[in-house]
């Protein structure tokens, strides 16, 4: 993800700035500005206008109970890795003017870290842990519009909706989990206009990989333990077999090469593994137990398409139905397409939105939809594995 600044290059930083509260007058006011907004501040004050917000002054803010977000803090995996973030933006020389802050995957503020004379100018925005920041409670700003966006945002001065945010610049990023590609929240760089540097795109980009790339080694730690702790379980266990978290991730495998990762086990639900078939998982202290449940080691699909496609899965004599995403839907029908061939990232993003610009929504759908399935998308590149064959029945189109 790259992070594109609000400052063209060679532009006069405290000009730009000056032209960007004219064009928020202009705009607003319904006349003609000398600088055109963004076209990602013009959608996002497309939604703030349709939202009524108030342009002038500070909108009311709302925020959840301190205990609420110690709840909140307590369960997000950003908890291992907000420490770490906070020592990176500490290493860069001008720390006094920017204020760091994590929020959940709601917009709401869970951790801020800061200078006493930076955090006190926030308080008088309501940018305090637990308020709501999203662009429905305090209009265009860097976090809630990158949730809207899906994408990093860097905002500067007037292309914030609010007045009242017209002297801070602010620059976030969305953080996913990488173990199952789900929006975790936001991180989120902000401070004085007119301290905006232009490295501050790169960190905030910086901290984000950090983030994952921690949590992804706390997942590989999580692997070790379960494989250690279920080893004389399953040395006892014979045939084919794989021992699995409850995200579906391979801790230990025998007699079978699954890949990374299966569908997400849950309790008396039939999972469909390649090289497997279908299997019933059986739950260990720690994990599961993943082994076939019946002789056949192919797996049919058959996807009825319409406004709620529906997929069935048929591994001898077992198998399953369950409805899918229409986005879904329309992912397993270009990979069928695509055949074993398969379809890169910036293919596939192409496929669904008509742009190679959506990599991330892309991968995290991909992400999303291997929890709900496993090995039965490949990736790099993304295809149907093989052993497994899908059949499309044409209903109501998906995508369209």
């Amino acid at each position: 993800m790259v992070v594109h600044s609000s400052v063209p290059p060679g532009a006069d930083l405290p000009m730009h700035a000056r032209d960007l509260i004219r064009m928020h007058e202009a705009v607003i006011g319904g006349g003609r500005p000398r600088v055109r907004p963004r076209p990602l501040v013009s959608r996002s004050w497309s939604r703030m206008l349709s939202l009524g917000l108030a342009a002038d002054g500070v909108n009311t803010r709302d925020s959840v109970p301190l205990d609420e977000v110690t709840r909140r803090r307590r369960a997000s995996p950003l908890r291992l890795v907000v420490e770490d973030l906070g020592q990176v933006v500490g290493a860069t020389a001008d720390t006094a003017n920017m204020l760091l802050v994590v929020t959940d995957a709601d917009g709401i503020i869970l951790w801020r870290v800061g200078s006493p004379a930076v955090r006190r100018g926030a308080d008088t925005l309501g940018f305090t842990e637990g308020a709501v920041w999203t662009e429905s409670r305090v209009g265009t700003n860097a976090i809630g519009t990158a949730l809207a966006e899906a994408a990093p945002v860097e905002l500067l001065a007037g292309e914030h909706f609010e007045q009242g945010q017209h002297p801070w610049y602010c620059t976030a990023s969305p953080v996913h989990d990488p173990r199952t590609g789900e929006l975790l929240g936001v991180i989120d760089v902000s401070g004085p206009a007119l301290t905006l540097h232009p490295a501050i795109g790169a960190l905030v980009e910086t901290g984000r990989r950090l983030v994952e790339s921690e949590l992804w080694r706390h997942h590989q730690q999580g692997l070790d333990r379960l494989r250690r702790t279920a080893e004389p379980v399953v040395t006892g266990v014979g045939g084919p077999v794989l021992l699995v978290d409850d995200d579906g991730w391979v801790a230990h495998s025998a007699g079978v090469a699954s890949g990374a990762r299966i569908a997400a086990p849950s309790e008396g639900q039939i999972l469909a593994v390649p090289g497997l078939g279908a299997c019933l998982p059986e739950r260990l202290t720690e994990g599961w137990l993943v082994r076939p449940a019946d002789t056949a080691r192919r797996v049919r699909l058959d996807l009825e398409l319409g406004h709620a496609p529906m997929l069935r899965m048929a591994s001898g004599d077992v198998g399953w139905v369950r409805t899918v995403t229409p986005r879904h839907a329309e992912i397993l029908v270009h990979l069928n397409t695509a055949g074993l061939a398969g379809l890169s990232a910036e293919a596939l993003s192409r496929a669904l939105y008509g742009d190679a610009e959506h990599l991330v929504t892309v991968r995290a759908e991909v992400s999303r939809l291997r929890r709900l399935l496993g090995a039965i998308v490949d990736t790099r590149p993304y295809r149907l594995a093989a052993g497994v064959t899908l059949t499309v029945h044409k209903g109501l189109e998906v995508g369209g």
